[in-house]
């Protein structure tokens, strides 16, 4: 009884940052494989599962608010299909240590370039189909479009690295969204979009290398409560300014980045 409740308090906890910043997925694996001693294909079966429900739920909040660019949330989905795909693969092949080290310099880095990244003037906002998209032609700050080839790419390697290391995706690509200048509370909503596409393949690679009879029951009871708390956190997200929201995911990302490369 006591795994349970630790598994129904973490995953309200994790599932409202989720909700509110798109960051904390990452926490699971480490919950499971680190704190409760599970073999690492469960961890992450268990912690996949949860990022398909936080996907679904946020993104929906986030679509409702109008601050979710579909658009750019399915242009970075079609290459993360892919790289999740190969990430699963790949878990069988490297060193996870060494991914994992990789993920969190890159986390580190995309935190600290958003601490130090000056504030431009306000744009005008740009021109919107009304459904939270942007139109053909612009970004979300107003700026000339990115290739969408280049969008594809960036979703195929940060869907790799997160299917191998766990880490759910919001974690990595949301602060290298804000980096690339898209508005923090667009760049939660794409990013849980985003990590829909990198679950589903997680999901089923990670499910058959392990038995999910024997963790049916923890599955059910975290897929529960992670879901409620994504649902409490996406619903609150208005309470927030986006720049205490942004300055506060980057000190987070900085914080655990930096803690983690150095305990491993």
């Amino acid at each position: 009884m006591l795994s349970y409740l630790i598994i129904i308090v973490a995953n309200l906890l994790v599932g409202g940052m989720i909700g509110l910043t798109g960051v904390a997925g990452f926490l699971l694996p480490i919950l499971y494989s680190g704190f409760m001693g599970m073999p690492a294909v469960q961890a992450l079966a268990l912690s996949f599962f949860a990022f398909l429900i936080s996907g679904i739920l946020g993104s929906w909040n986030y679509y409702r608010a109008k601050n979710l660019d579909l658009k750019l949330a399915m242009l970075i989905s079609i290459g993360s299909l892919i790289g999740a795909v190969i990430g699963v693969r790949l878990n069988l092949l490297i060193d996870e240590a060494v991914v994992k080290r990789i993920l969190y310099t890159v986390v580190l880095l995309s935190g600290i370039s958003i601490l130090l990244r000056k504030e431009a003037k306000a744009a005008p906002e740009p021109a919107s189909s009304g459904d939270g998209t942007q139109r053909p032609g612009t970004s979300p700050g107003g700026k000339k479009s990115v290739p969408s080839a280049i969008y594809v790419l960036f979703g195929l390697v940060t869907g790799a690295v997160c299917a191998l290391s766990g880490a759910g995706g919001p974690v990595l690509v949301m602060p290298l969204l804000v980096l690339m200048g898209v508005p923090v509370k667009t760049a939660v909503g794409v990013a849980l979009f985003d990590s829909i596409f990198i679950a589903i393949p997680s999901c089923v690679g990670y499910t058959l290398q392990c038995n999910l009879l024997s963790i049916a029951g923890v599955l059910a009871v975290s897929v529960v409560s992670h879901g409620v708390g994504v649902w409490i956190g996406s619903h609150n997200t208005a309470f927030l300014k986006p720049e205490l929201l942004k300055k506060g995911v980057a000190v987070f990302s900085v914080a655990i980045a930096v803690v983690k490369l150095i305990t491993g």
